[in-house]
């Protein structure tokens, strides 16, 4: 009797669960609230070393739902939004032509230290152009970030011209690339992940100020929270796969809450005497420009989705205001950024919140 050949392993790589991820709260609500919304801008987390930051990145990306893409379309183009389309896909659609589409995990980008503006942006080829009269262009990260998560680990160390492209593509959702009077222009949709060690030196505040929110992470110095941390790793590097099949059931609850609040967050509400608190609030501090009022107010609404609610209360203002303005309060570039003392400060003066302080 010819013996059954067992079934290929998968050959799909095993990501540390986000649901099992120790500790590091701010950070994991950050980076969920800009999945919810990714108008928000982004975050900017910043932090000692060895604290999880790449780790828990990854496990976002792979714990987000699939997402329909137009089959063979370098910039996962979307086939039902013509803002998530590139322009030869908005065109077939528009000739009467139905592209054929596939289901893909969201993708995670990381973008290397040392990369071009040509590896980020893309690159005509003005010869071909040129000779055969058509517009040549060989896509970069920023096409393959489209609709998925752009991850920059020491964002601090990158150049800041590549750091204002990046952060111009993000507000804008599209990547304009243009050489000897050609221009190419694609969706460029997702979310902005930037990681650091203030050590290593900050962002300019001109900068900082672009990314939606900023995150700070320390290391665990609860002992017995150490000791989980380890006893998690060491558990996940013996037996990768039943370690995840062990979360499984909480990473499937978080995902349809995830979905649930995307569909959820068009019809949030937040009430007017509220808003006027929130720019209340960015005025005490001193907040240059209107940004941070509106990623306040995004994140917020974005909270509440989250919450399964449909009206914005206090308290989601409560933990979103941090995240969104601490960073905002820098005018030297060589001034700390608030741990958050300021901003809870002037959030409970103007909403008329005991201080805690006083109690």
């Amino acid at each position: 009797m010819t013996a059954i050949a067992p079934a290929p392993p998968s050959t799909r790589r095993v990501v540390f669960p986000f649901t099992a991820i120790v500790g590091q709260e701010e950070m994991k609500l950050a980076l969920l609230l800009n999945t919810i919304d990714p108008k928000i801008g982004g975050v900017m987390i910043m932090g000692d070393r060895g604290t999880g930051k790449s780790t828990t990145i990854r496990a976002l990306a792979d714990l987000l739902p699939e997402i329909e893409v137009v089959a063979n379309d370098p910039f996962n183009s979307d086939p039902r939004d013509p803002e998530a389309m590139s322009e030869a896909v908005r065109g077939a659609i528009a000739a009467g032509q139905m592209p054929a589409t596939t289901n893909v995990k969201v993708q995670m980008v990381d973008l290397p230290l040392g990369a071009t503006e040509d590896r980020v942006c893309g690159t005509i080829d003005i010869e071909k152009a040129l000779s055969e009269g058509v517009k040549a262009f060989e896509p970069g990260l920023l096409a393959k970030a489209n609709r998925g998560i752009l991850y920059v680990d020491e964002v601090n160390l990158l150049d800041d011209h590549l750091v204002d492209v990046l952060l111009d593509a993000a507000a804008s959702g599209w990547n304009t690339v243009e050489r000897e009077g050609i221009s190419i222009r694609h969706p460029a949709r997702f979310v902005l992940v930037g990681s650091g060690n203030p050590e290593e030196g900050e962002l300019r505040p001109q900068l900082l100020d672009r990314f939606g929110m900023h995150a700070e992470i320390r290391t665990v110095k609860e002992p017995p929270l150490r000791v989980k941390i380890v006893e998690q790793r060491a558990e996940f590097d013996r037996a990768p796969q039943d370690f995840c099949d062990h979360y499984q059931a909480q990473q499937d609850d978080l995902q349809q809450r995830l979905v649930q609040a995307q569909a959820r967050l068009p019809g949030v509400e937040i009430d007017s005497e509220l808003k006027v608190n929130i720019s209340a609030v960015c005025a005490e501090l001193d907040v240059d420009g209107l940004r941070g009022d509106i990623v306040t107010n995004r994140a917020a609404k974005a909270i509440a989705a989250f919450e399964g609610r449909t009206t914005v209360t206090v308290d989601d203002i409560s933990r979103v205001v941090t995240l969104c303005l601490r960073h905002r309060l820098r005018k030297d570039p060589l001034e700390s950024i608030d741990s958050g003392y300021k901003v809870q400060k002037a959030f409970r003066q103007i909403f008329g919140l005991a201080d805690e302080d006083a109690t």
